[in-house]
């Protein structure tokens, strides 16, 4: 114990001193300002623990579009607003496209993998991965039908249900995980598989740890947590868990494969390794399979099905939105077939929508840190090598100079005057340029969305009754969105069926506030882990 404190004691010791090491340096730095730091601590104290991009809002109003603030002895540049992001991340990109050694990433992917690469180390990657990907169906017909398969065992399971109240996020993370899986293993799992079950509670809770309070300390100060006990000893063993899964299955398929007939992106990256296994600068090791397949599910997952939830909690809080994407699902798909992605071009209105949900949702408020790898000259600041940078996407999802009503749920953000689906520029939901998420390309992020949603309007009428009340049609109960409000007609009035379907969430964690609460928590550090 004693030893352990001396550790500490000299840690913090040799941190005060880099820190003023580092202030002498820099008072030759034009920065961009930013409100006052203490040593060791920076501007921590300051900032809103649960949401601190209100903090960094907030500081702008006085400091301007670009700041510095100190995350602990961790210096970052805050980039807030469409004109100063899209400025860094899409007219600079060369100069932003660097992504920061976050330590929790670094803990869960050991360094490897896609998340943290950088250079031609992840360029490689990146381009390995949106190849095979594409090739075993992201955004094609393949994965449509493999989207397909899992709308109708979503369905079964939530008829299962027998119209017994239930949290919609534990079936929701099931279909979405096994659509990454039929990717990545070549297969999918049953909804009860008790291995399949575990996985996902373990990947929930490591999420969450990431979001937290807790990880983000541990992301300031890794060398001093790992040392102490707590909750994080806890999440350590669940990541050794997680990985220990992905390395069974990537040794079964080195049992089987075939490499004239590659199955998925697991045998896809084993017929490289074993094709460059004498080229010493190649990518594809061991290490890289494993912590891409990481990658990838940390990417998918949890924020495509807290996406999904949202949409349809927003749907039962707005049935006269609900019916009018019905309508227009019937109208043009009828109630025969489950909507294609060849569809979309004639649901602009539920396009419109599905847009409006993830802009509402604003599931990565900060994004995923990036990070200065050489000095970068912007706006007439420097921005010194080796400093965060954190583009903060929820001010350009509210930038009041590109959305009419930022702070309202209105799917007119994305039409025109005709009724035409229109982008918005603003869009960034998960980032822009070059580390633009693989698996949001109308891939994992867009296809399931506009099926599993488009699916369950399909198969639900729900109308307005007694104020609020969502009423199910006798005819219809096989729907996601159904599912949710057959639980009681007669006590969800007034936004009830949102408030009771967020409190009942089996594995979902915290409520799901309006604009933000859990999908932005769990959302803030991993969603946009394939960069």
């Amino acid at each position: 114990m004693e030893m352990c404190s001396s550790v500490v004691l000299g840690g913090l010791v040799l941190l005060l001193l880099l820190w003023l090491f580092r202030l002498r340096r820099q008072r030759h730095v034009h920065l961009p300002p930013g409100p006052c730091a203490l040593p060791l601590l920076g501007n921590l104290h300051q900032i809103d623990k649960q949401a601190p991009f209100k903090t960094l809002t907030k500081w702008s109003g006085v400091y301007g579009p670009v700041m510095t603030v100190y995350l602990g002895p961790q210096r970052a540049v805050v980039l807030v607003g469409y004109e100063a992001v899209k400025e860094a991340l899409v007219d600079q990109a060369e100069d932003f496209t660097g992504r920061a050694p976050v330590p929790f990433l670094v803990l869960v992917t050991r360094g490897y993998g896609l998340a943290i690469s950088n250079g031609e180390h992840w360029r490689q990657l990146r381009r390995f991965t949106l190849t095979t990907l594409r090739d075993f169906g992201m955004g094609r017909k393949r994965m449509e039908e493999w989207i397909k398969e899992e709308s109708q065992h979503l369905i079964d399971s939530l008829d299962a249900t027998n119209a017994v109240p239930f949290g919609p996020h534990p079936f929701l993370s099931r279909t979405v995980s096994n659509v990454i899986c039929s990717l990545v293993f070549g297969q999918r799992f049953g909804y009860d598989d008790d291995n399949f079950l575990h996985l996902l509670n373990i990947l929930s809770a490591v999420l969450r740890f990431g979001s937290s309070p807790c990880g983000q300390l541990y992301n300031i100060f890794p060398w001093l947590m790992e040392r102490l006990p707590g909750r994080q000893q806890v999440v350590f063993g669940q990541m050794d868990e997680l990985r220990g899964f992905v390395m069974k299955k990537i040794h079964e398929h080195q049992e089987t494969i075939d490499p004239g007939n590659p199955r998925d992106f697991t045998d896809c990256f084993l017929t490289s390794l074993k094709q460059e296994k004498d080229v010493s600068s190649s990518e594809f090791h061991y290490e890289n399979l494993v912590s891409t397949v990481l990658d990838l599910f940390l990417a998918g997952t949890e924020t495509t099905s807290t996406t999904l939830r949202y949409a349809f909690m927003l749907l039962l809080k707005y049935p006269d939105i609900q019916e009018h994407v019905q309508q227009e699902i019937d109208t043009v798909i009828g109630r025969q077939r489950i909507p294609q992605m060849e569809d979309r071009k004639s649901l602009p209105f539920t396009e419109a929508v599905i847009h409006e949900v993830q802009r509402f949702l604003d599931i990565v408020p900060l994004n995923l840190p990036h990070y200065a790898t050489k000095n970068i000259s912007f706006r007439g600041y420097t921005i010194p090598q080796g400093t965060v940078i954190l583009p903060m996407l929820h001010s350009v999802l509210r930038d009041q100079n590109h959305w009419a009503t930022p702070t309202t749920f209105n799917p007119n953000h994305f039409l025109d005057q005709n009724g035409n689906f229109q982008k918005n520029p603003a869009f960034l939901a998960f980032s822009a340029a070059h580390r633009y998420p693989p698996l949001t390309r109308r891939g994992i992020a867009a296809e399931p969305q506009e099926e599993h949603s488009g699916g369950a309007l399909r198969r639900s009428t729900q109308e307005e009754h007694s104020g609020g009340a969502l009423r199910r049609s006798t005819q219809e109960e096989h729907s996601a969105g159904g599912a949710l409000s057959r639980r009681s007609t007669q006590e969800e009035h007034s936004g009830g069926a949102l408030r009771r379907s967020t409190q009942e969430e089996h594995s979902g964690g915290a409520e799901m506030r309006k604009g933000g609460g859990t999908a932005q928590e769990v959302g803030s550090h991993v969603s946009d882990a394939i960069p």
